[in-house]
């Protein structure tokens, strides 16, 4: 492997916008036939393993997340030759027994997004994945494994609503999404668990609680600087995570998740266009022999 290429990635959410203990730094411009990425994509080294670092919303948090190029990223850490992504991102609860700050490693999602481009293939083929089991169970393993040493209080498995935002929910929202057995809530987690999947990608979220939503009759309304503060607060626990997933991954899958389009895909190559091929060859290629 080379040094312009990465085997793992941290895709950071809100708060998270640099990671520290970084070696040989590189910054790379990325263009994808679904347009740039979020932001330059980070290309270096900690402890000793190759790591791709891309802030979600752009450095210095510019980018809606209705509006995150969500294709487009991981089509580019795909083409970094990236095996692994692991999320970070800030959620609100919807239980009292998952509190603010406590890490959340959640293993189900529920997609109440509307607006959002969610698959490679929206023309030329048709691709069905498999999406029952929406996270890389390994790479989930390896966050929980790594919040217990740390002494953290975190919660393994858990079911994620993603909403639409950018606005928080409404309080009939929220009460509607406990009364569906919903865990947490976020913004970000889809569609990229979805694309990741597409591209034979391992995903797994850290999931930061930072607020009650809005159900918690005796915690206030959620606010930006209520998440921010709590958010804050958990930013050197996450560096410090991320330094410990990334020791316990190593190099070698033996998940699903590296094989999933083996028997997904519908349309035979022959009556795929050739400029499709083309486009999606990072993804798809070696399929198409």
């Amino acid at each position: 492997m080379n040094r312009r290429e990465a085997n793992t990635a941290i895709i950071g959410g809100s708060g998270l916008y640099e990671i520290e203990g970084l070696e040989n730094v590189d910054f790379i411009e990325i263009d994808t036939p679904f347009g740039k990425p979020s932001d330059a994509i980070v290309l270096g080294t900690l402890e000793g393993e190759p790591v791709a670092f891309l802030p979600r919303h752009g450095r210095g948090h510019r980018i809606n997340p209705s509006h995150i190029p969500v294709r487009a990223n991981i089509y580019a850490l795909k083409t970094l030759g990236v095996q692994r992504i692991i999320s970070v991102s800030a959620v609100g609860s919807l239980k009292e027994e998952f509190a603010p700050l406590d890490l959340v490693v959640p293993n189900q999602l529920i997609d109440r997004t509307r607006q959002r481009a969610n698959s490679f293939f929206d023309e030329g083929m048709v691709v069905h994945i498999g999406f029952a089991e929406p996270f890389c169970s390994d790479a989930s393993h390896a966050i929980y494994q790594s919040a217990q040493e740390m002494s953290l209080t975190a919660h393994h498995g858990g079911t994620m609503v993603v909403m639409e935002g950018p606005a928080f929910s409404t309080k009939a929202e929220s009460f509607m999404y406990r009364a569906w057995g919903a865990d947490i809530i976020g913004m970000t987690a889809l569609p990229e668990a979805k694309l990741a999947r597409e591209a034979e990608m391992c995903y797994a979220t850290m999931a930061w609680i930072t607020d009650y939503d809005c159900w918690h009759e005796s915690n206030e309304t959620v606010t930006v600087e209520m998440v921010v503060q709590n958010l804050m607060k958990n930013v050197a626990n996450s560096k410090e995570m991320i330094r410990r997933v990334i020791a316990k991954l190593g190099q070698e899958r033996n998940c699903p998740c590296a094989n999933a389009l083996q028997d997904a895909i519908i349309t035979r190559p022959q009556g795929i266009p050739e400029e499709i091929k083309h486009k999606l060859a990072p993804i798809v290629g070696r399929y198409m022999s």
